[in-house]
């Protein structure tokens, strides 16, 4: 039940289908606007990749977040390297990611993406932060990782593999097709 843009109709958790490179932040933020004016103390969260930072309404709501003080909006950003054109540092360099999110007034944590200890720490300093701050998580990764023929390979990006690579993606990463 994961898809390309997950849809909010077939995927559990997810509460906005986006689509749009963006647009899932702006909505986060708004959402996380309303949980903070009506008092409910829920976490909003975002996942965003780092070629999708390259659009500028992501800076926008990154601005807005932290004007507002949106301290239960936790985002995470794939930095991985690579977008649907290649190389982010070749389309539109984005690093330091970390630097940017910090400037424009969010708490920022860098992690292994890979690691789910260290996701559940991070959300865990995330939430115990206490500064009024919107929090960001980048999450180092390698696209691909574990499929010699998938890892950091942006081809990969938008591209499903046929039958025989799943049996051997699956072989690679030590499951049964």
């Amino acid at each position: 039940y994961l898809q390309g843009h997950p849809n909010m109709n077939e995927t559990p958790g997810v509460d906005m289908s986006t689509g749009s490179l963006g647009t899932g932040m702006s909505a986060a933020v708004g959402m996380a606007l309303a949980r903070k004016l009506d008092g409910s103390g829920r976490y909003v969260y975002a996942l965003l990749g780092d070629g999708e930072i390259e659009e500028g309404q992501v800076w926008e709501a990154a601005m807005a977040a932290a004007h507002y003080g949106l301290d239960h909006l936790i985002a995470f950003v794939d930095h991985n390297g690579l977008q649907i054109d290649g190389r982010t540092k070749d389309v539109m360099n984005v690093d330091p990611v970390d630097a940017k999110f910090a400037a424009f007034g969010w708490d920022v944590q860098v992690i292994d993406g890979h690691s789910f200890q260290a996701i559940a720490e991070a959300i865990a300093k995330a939430k115990a932060a206490g500064t009024g701050r919107p929090q960001m998580i980048v999450m180092d990764t390698v696209k691909g990782k574990g499929v010699s023929f998938m890892e950091g390979e942006a081809g990969w990006h938008g591209k499903a593999p046929n039958a025989d690579q799943v049996v051997e993606a699956l072989k690679e990463l030590g499951e049964d097709a």
